[in-house]
């Protein structure tokens, strides 16, 4: 009878629980550091992944609006040469 409680508690056998328990919390735990975050000071490991994405992001609008610069320094003049020339001549 005891067996078959751990059974209906642990929701199959007891050791094979445990054994999938370990594994997962293995698992989570490499998933979590490779995220940064440390299991001894979690609230502030959790702040500095927040900053490190929200600096991630602005990182990526600076690097875009970089690469934006670049090109409208060739585009734009162009752009403009082009319709200038194909402008109707006052018909």
């Amino acid at each position: 009878m005891t067996g078959n409680a751990a059974t209906r508690f642990f929701g199959g056998p007891p050791l094979m629980v445990v054994f999938r328990l370990i594994l997962l919390c293995v698992l989570v735990g490499v998933v979590l550091r490779v995220l940064g975050l440390d299991p001894l000071n979690i609230l502030r490991s959790i702040e500095d992944l927040i900053r490190y994405i929200w600096d991630m992001g602005f990182d990526a609008i600076v690097w875009l609006w970089r690469y934006f610069l670049l090109g409208a320094v060739i585009v734009i003049p162009i752009w403009l040469i082009m319709r200038l020339f194909r402008a109707p001549q006052g018909r």
